[in-house]
């Protein structure tokens, strides 16, 4: 039946495609684009956000949504006939925690549609393929599956040497050549091949200037992720399980979220082997190691040495570190990274100062969404800390912004009959990291 779905969320079709995948992994697969219809179209469509960002020509979610059947058609035909063309990713540039800004491109409803049932069959091919060191933009995986691969592979007292590796603007980066043939290593459909060609190669829109990159993946695109994951997958993971790894004398093992990763070692000597190869293999695929952000860090226990409790790195918005238990004993810890927390900060209390004259309850609720939400995320075993310091300052930021609405201003007494009838909720641990990933 089109359309048709299997409990995993994948229509029968193309679930053959990963049980074939899975079965013969060298094998080039042909006739995917058919996969690539009408249903596969409207379940993309389905995956939307509803509140989705604008494209350059303005489209909406929701207006798109009107007629869908229709234009999903219409689409189709196009694609089929060759006559569909992504049109120019619009620019917008997210201000990062250094001061600087991260370009993120913001494609029309219609082009996230097609990534959206192209991403479909490549994730169909290549999910079985990709090793369990890649956690991130991968089903039922995310960033604390990463957190809880990590904390296991250092509790288990093989990993003394950390390193932090940081490549410099990665998706801007990717040699797009050199993804294609990664794709044609597994992909004999060249209608395939152009529909991908046609979702890489496109124009991009920053205010009024216009340009065509040769090289990189549009960051905020459907599709971006995934072929992040194909380049890395086989520019490190393979590369680092299959050929690095056996050549090492300690044990070593790779943690990997998109393109953030740590790679930790029982041996100094195979860390730094190690380092010199990857800076190698990274230029070889057009990719470059951040010499300032890059380190090799003796992360062994303060009993054994290593740095004396100092000792630290950062790995998905979290700074990995040594804390004594509550028996006196070292164990590894996580804490809200630095620049995190402040971001954090800064973002509430510029949302009170924009808003502090909307009605107290409006006020209240949405800061106890955005406590909740920081809480889902860094809500981890053992940095109730952190926690404890964000919602401190919330309430003091709070309390400022309410005392500006009038020249009376806000006693504290006041503020605390309020906080008593509207409290703002107190830090919680929503995240299990030591269960097993």
């Amino acid at each position: 039946m089109a359309g048709a779905k299997t409990t995993e969320g994948m229509s029968p079709g193309l679930l053959k495609v990963t049980e074939r995948a899975k079965r013969n992994p060298k094998e080039k697969l042909l006739a995917l684009a058919r996969f690539i219809d009408v249903p596969a179209l409207a379940r993309s469509f389905g995956r939307l956000r509803k509140d989705a960002a604008v494209g350059v020509d303005g489209v909406t979610v929701e207006s798109y949504g009107q007629s869908l059947e229709e234009k999903l058609q219409h689409l189709w035909q196009r694609m089929k006939a060759g006559k569909y063309r992504h049109q120019p990713i619009r620019r917008v540039n997210i201000p990062k925690e250094n001061g600087k800004t991260r370009p993120i491109g913001v494609s029309t409803v219609e082009d996230k549609v097609v990534q959206g049932a192209v991403r479909e069959v490549l994730e169909a091919v290549y999910e079985p393929s990709f090793l369990k060191c890649s956690h991130g933009f991968r089903p039922k995986r995310g960033a604390h599956d990463a957190i809880r691969d990590l904390d296991q592979q250092l509790t288990r007292g093989a990993v003394k040497y950390i390193l932090e590796a940081d490549i410099v603007s990665f998706f801007d980066s990717i040699d797009r050549k050199m993804l294609m043939e990664m794709l044609r290593e597994r992909i004999a459909d060249e209608s395939m091949m152009r529909l991908v060609g046609k979702c890489l190669h496109v124009g991009v829109l920053d205010g009024e200037e216009y340009s065509e990159p040769e090289n990189g993946t549009t960051q905020g695109s459907v599709l971006s992720p995934l072929l992040g994951n194909i380049y890395l997958h086989n520019v490190l993971d393979e590369w680092f399980e299959r050929t690095a790894k056996p050549l090492l004398k300690g044990e070593a093992a790779l943690v990997r979220y998109a393109d953030d990763f740590v790679i930790g070692f029982e041996r100094r000597d195979d860390a730094e082997r190690v380092e010199k190869a990857l800076q190698g293999r990274m230029a070889k695929y057009g990719l470059t190691l951040h010499p300032e952000k890059t380190h090799l860090i003796d992360f062994r226990p303060p009993q054994l040495g290593g740095g004396k409790g100092g000792a630290s790195f950062d790995f998905l918005g979290f700074t990995v570190h040594w804390r004594r238990s509550r028996r006196g004993r070292w164990m590894v810890a996580y804490k809200t990274r630095r620049g995190r927390l402040r971001r954090a900060i800064t973002a509430v209390a510029d949302w009170c100062r924009r808003h502090r004259h909307e009605p107290v309850r409006a006020q209240h609720a949405t800061l106890t969404r955005k406590l909740l939400g920081h809480y889902q995320y860094y809500g981890v075993n053992g940095n109730a800390r952190s926690l404890s310091q964000l919602r401190d300052r919330v309430v003091a930021i709070w309390h400022k912004w309410l005392s500006r609405r009038s020249q009376r201003g806000m006693t504290w007494e006041r503020y605390k009959v309020l906080l008593k009838a509207l409290p703002l909720p107190a830090p919680r641990i929503t995240v299990n990291i030591w269960a097993k990933p």
